[in-house]
């Protein structure tokens, strides 16, 4: 029930980005961009991830980040973050200039929701090559959610990172940083798990995935939603929820594209070619599928 209450809410007061058949849109979530160290699980995909964002910018997308791409909980310095990550943020950075940019703000980095936070970390960096402020993410506004709505037909969907209702990762959140970062960071380099965690807990998972599908069906919308690390794509006649899964899998990284009124499920990775040389590989996972046919199975108009 809670769930549905934190959703709705989202929902009442996300951003409105009107799309149509020539948008184009990339949705990457749970980057977990850390310092560069043993515990940085982000640091093993930075250079798929580099070319993906590439590949994006030249071919017109808007970068939509679906919460939790840099890992705050853990590390308490986000300038170190920035060091550690350099080339991904003048990657994003290119995106922002031309208004193709679009931040959400999950639990792991919670403090985006914060003006000041925001202002003092991402509207600009101290460049110590050339020894003074450069500009990043000038007037940078992270969103809960956003509400992506069609020009022609109005059909409405939500994106939100997916941890809205989750006990110990929204109205918990601190209780879980804390445990985070003093002690499930360090246990996590010996192979040891966060319970808290929806990404290694099962039962945790199907749970959050169980309470946004009867949201969806109350309320008659598409979600798209991160948090789970757990790529989702519906099959026919299923109800329309959609999830990125992570940047921080072992093989790659996953993300959601909309694309001419359709929608894919898309795995970005590292695979060799007949010669042995190695290539970084976009592939289709799921879909295309048209948008609007989710509506028409799952919602017809009486």
């Amino acid at each position: 029930m809670f769930t549905e209450q934190r959703l709705t809410q989202a929902y009442k007061t996300a951003k409105v980005e009107y799309f149509d058949k020539n948008s184009k849109y990339i949705f990457f979530s749970d980057c977990h961009r850390g310092d560069d160290s043993a515990s940085d699980e982000f640091a093993k995909n930075q250079h798929v991830f580099l070319h993906a964002l590439d590949y994006y910018y030249n071919n017109g997308y808007t970068y939509v980040e679906v919460g939790d791409g840099d890992e705050l909980w853990e590390y308490t310095d986000f300038n170190h973050i920035r060091l550690a990550h350099s080339d991904v943020f003048l990657g994003m950075k290119k995106f922002a200039n031309e208004g193709r940019l679009l931040f959400l703000f999950g639990n792991h980095n919670i403090y985006l929701r914060k003006n000041k936070y925001v202002r003092k970390n991402y509207y600009s960096f101290y460049d110590e090559y050339n020894q003074k402020r450069t500009s990043l993410f000038t007037d940078l506004t992270p969103y809960e959610a956003i509400v992506l709505k069609h020009r022609e037909s109005g059909q409405e969907i939500l994106v939100v990172h997916g941890h809205q209702g989750d006990l110990m990762n929204d109205q918990l959140w601190f209780i879980s940083m804390i445990m985070l970062r003093y002690i499930w960071r360090f246990l996590h380099v010996v192979g040891l798990h966060n319970p808290a965690s929806p990404a290694k807990n099962l039962y945790k998972r199907h749970k959050i995935e169980k309470n946004y599908k009867v949201w969806i069906r109350n309320n008659k919308r598409m979600l798209i939603c991160g948090h789970t690390h757990r790529p989702h794509f519906p099959k026919a006649k299923e109800l329309p929820y959609y999830n990125t899964g992570c940047c921080i899998h072992s093989k790659g990284l996953t993300g959601i594209e909309i694309i001419n009124d359709t929608i894919n499920l898309v795995e970005w990775r590292i695979k060799a070619d007949d010669d042995g040389a190695l290539n970084i590989v976009r592939t289709i996972v799921r879909g295309p599928e048209k948008i609007c046919k989710y509506q028409k199975d799952n919602f017809p108009e009486k």
